[in-house]
Formats: structure tokens, sequence, C-alpha cells
């Protein structure tokens, strides 16, 4: 592969599809800076390093620690109250505010280990909005939702990005989800050398997608839906046929 190229301006929604060990969360974390690029250089503007907000998968959470709804909304101030400083009321509000945004101010004092799945992925993207990001990272947000929940999360998503000037980059193994949340997709694959990106309808079709993940896919489009699933041969097993966007319900 000769390296990896893409831009990212506020207001632009990209999805990462790609199979597993295809280094999507690697990318994420060499954009966060935990990790350096092995080439090459990322910019910024103005030669400074923007905010950003950050939503890690579930399964890598640690639901033991007793913290309430708000506390864990609260770790999103860490950047800017440093380690010695704690939170005061601006910072309470803050957290509040991003909590009511994701439909949860009024379980703010419950355990986070409580919630349900989805509404612990709703706390952490107010968690993340609470840093007040420019652009938001997700990290397979939806790994261990229903399709009613991921559809949820990812409608929450599509209006806080146009509600507010930042950018959403999120990883995701739902070919659907992708196509349909993203304008932009990007398509990874380190081990085999495989990157493209592109407007969602040039990157997510049956050749691109079967191309992508080594098996036939099928990729269609109907009334304003994508449907996708393996092909007839593979045991026509469906991956994932979501609703479309403006078809969004509240969130369980």
């Amino acid at each position: 592969m000769g390296g990896i190229s893409f831009a990212v301006r506020g207001g632009d929604a990209i999805g990462i599809l790609g199979p597993n060990g295809a280094g999507k969360s690697t990318l994420l974390k060499t954009v966060l800076g935990v990790v350096p690029p092995l080439g090459g250089r990322i910019v910024f503007p103005r030669g400074q390093k923007p905010r950003l907000g950050y939503v890690p998968q579930g399964s890598r959470l640690d639901f033991a620690y007793p913290l309430s709804v708000l506390q864990v909304a609260l770790m999103g101030r860490t950047p800017q109250l440093g380690l010695i400083r704690r939170p005061g009321t601006v910072d309470r509000d803050i957290a509040m505010a991003q909590l009511k945004a994701v439909g949860l101010e009024h379980v703010a004092e419950a355990p986070f280990r409580s919630r349900s799945g989805g509404q612990r992925q709703r706390v952490l993207v107010a968690r993340a909005l609470t840093a007040e990001p420019v652009v938001l990272i997700l990290d397979e947000p939806t790994s261990e939702m229903d399709p009613a929940a991921e559809h949820n999360l990812l409608s929450l998503v599509q209006e806080l990005l146009s509600s507010r000037d930042i950018a959403v980059v999120f990883v995701t193994h739902e070919i659907s989800a992708a196509a349909g949340f993203a304008a932009n997709v990007i398509l990874l694959d380190a081990v085999h050398g495989h990157f493209e990106v592109g407007p969602a309808a040039e990157m997510v079709t049956s050749e691109r997608m079967s191309a992508l993940y080594g098996r036939p896919i099928d990729v269609r489009r109907e009334d304003d839906r994508v449907l996708v699933w393996l092909s007839a041969q593979e045991g026509g097993v469906t991956l994932s046929s979501p609703p479309p966007a403006h078809e969004g319900t509240d969130a369980p």
C-alpha cells in the first residue's frame, strides 16, 4: 500500500470499513495521537491539534467501577482540567448539557453500569462532546447493539453533526450504516495494501465490498435504503438492512 491520505473538515461524516485486523482502530489511534504514524505526517489547521472527542468500543470498557452517568460524562473535561483541578460548576453544567443533548439528563445520577448498552454508548457520546470537540471519533460504537439501537445512535450522531460545526469519523462493520450515515467512506485493509476513499455511493458497491472482504457481497439501493447481504452461494445471510436515516425513533 502506497500510503493513506484523506482530509477531515467541519461538517464531514466519514465512515471507515474493512475486515478484522485491517488497521481501522490503528488509524483512529494515529489520528488521536496515541500511536505515531509510520510515515508521512498529520497536518492540522493553523498547525494546532484540534480538540478531539473519542467514543471507544463498548467491549473495551470496565463497568465494575461504580461511577454515575454524570461522573462518566465529566471525564470529558479532563483535557481542560488537567490532573489536579477538580470539576467545577461550569464543567458540571457542560456535562449536563451534553447528557441532555443525548436524551439522558434524567438518569445523570444513576450508575453507569446499570444502563443498557445503547444508553451506555450515548453516555460515552456525551462524554466525548463534553470535551467540546472539533472532531468526534467513534470506534465501532454500535458493535454490541441490536439494529434498532444502532440506528438510533447513528441518527443521534447525524443530528449532532447537522446542529454543530464538527466532523465525525467512525469505524463500523455494518456496511449499510456507513453507506447510510456517511457522506464519504474509507475502505481499508492494510494487510492486503487496500486503501480507497470517496463518496459513499461510489465506495459502497457490490464490486468494492466483495474485493474488500474477500467474499461475494451484494449491495442494492431500494427506496433510500441500502441493503447488504452475502450472495446466494454463501447461504443468503443478511448482513444488515436498517431503515433509512430519516425514519429514526427515540432511543431505548
